[in-house]
């Protein structure tokens, strides 16, 4: 048998002699200064205080130009949200649920939803009462649709979804539920104030925008446009005084030979960009 030590047998040092060392002294002294790297105290970064209101950073808190008092609506919102925007710094959901009542304007973040895990936004689709704002063949115009009913007597649940064009196009395709409310849309001639962030065309409004006009159709309120916008027309106001640029729409640069983006050679980006200057919907963001 070979002369290896039996398991559980003692072993000395001095009858096989001190373990060998891998180690070189270069190695020992890289070990020394990470060691030393590692006791360093750590900086933690601090973030700015922010306003629990209107979830700005204190020093540019957007309260004054908030309503005193929550709006008074009997619409409820349900926006819908892709996990991109909430990274996003400047947001305009925020904003628009720090002028509604708590429980007028609920977020619900995803990408994907269904009964199961999402039973209350289910339940809202499933309700008569529920209109989700998006535009299509199959949109009715907002105005029409409301136009002979008496303030109050039906009291609308509203679904907005929150994110570029693409990620709100795809959201509604891919989420069967978004299929059973009554498709609306609007009809507004209404530029956009969010001049801080490219628009895909001159008529798509920011989430905050189609809100805003949307409440007003159904609160037959015009007031209530103008309360909302006051935000948001103050935050892009801020931005361009500190450096911020006027973002053109796609669509104008298209028209005005502006675009300075190489062209897609897909066809069927090709086609979507042809459509930019020919549809007239006003679509969400």
């Amino acid at each position: 048998m070979d002369n290896a030590p039996c398991l559980g047998s003692t072993v000395s040092l001095e009858e096989y002699g001190p373990p060998p060392c891998d180690s070189s002294p270069t190695e020992d002294g890289l070990v020394d200064a990470f060691g030393d790297l590692a006791a360093l105290p750590v900086e933690v970064e601090e973030r700015r205080p922010t306003c629990l209101r209107c979830r700005r950073p204190q020093k540019v808190c957007l309260c004054p130009f908030l309503p005193p008092q929550p709006l008074e609506v009997s619409t409820c919102l349900y926006v819908v949200q892709h996990p991109a925007e909430e990274s996003r710094v400047l947001r305009t959901v925020p904003l628009l649920a720090a002028c509604l009542p708590q429980g007028k304007c609920s977020v619900i973040v995803g990408r994907k939803f269904n009964e199961e895990k999402h039973p209350e936004l289910a339940a809202v689709c499933q309700d008569d009462r529920t209109l989700i704002l998006y535009p299509g063949p199959k949109s009715q115009n907002l105005e029409e649709l409301v136009r002979y009913q008496e303030v109050g007597t039906v009291k609308h649940n509203v679904i907005i979804i929150d994110g570029t064009w693409s990620q709100a196009k795809n959201m509604f395709l891919k989420n069967s539920m978004f299929h059973l409310p009554k498709q609306v849309q609007l009809h507004r001639t209404l530029s956009s104030q969010y001049v801080i962030r490219t628009q895909p065309s001159n008529i798509c409004l920011s989430t905050l925008e189609c809100a805003a006009v949307a409440l007003s159709v159904l609160e037959q309120n015009d007031e209530i446009l103008e309360v909302l916008l006051r935000p948001l027309k103050a935050l892009c106001s801020f931005q361009l005084q500190h450096g911020a640029q006027i973002h053109h729409s796609k669509e104008h640069l298209l028209r005005n030979g502006m675009y300075d983006k190489p062209m897609p050679k897909n066809k069927r980006k090709i086609k979507r960009m042809e459509k930019l200057i020919t549809d007239h919907n006003i679509c969400p963001r």
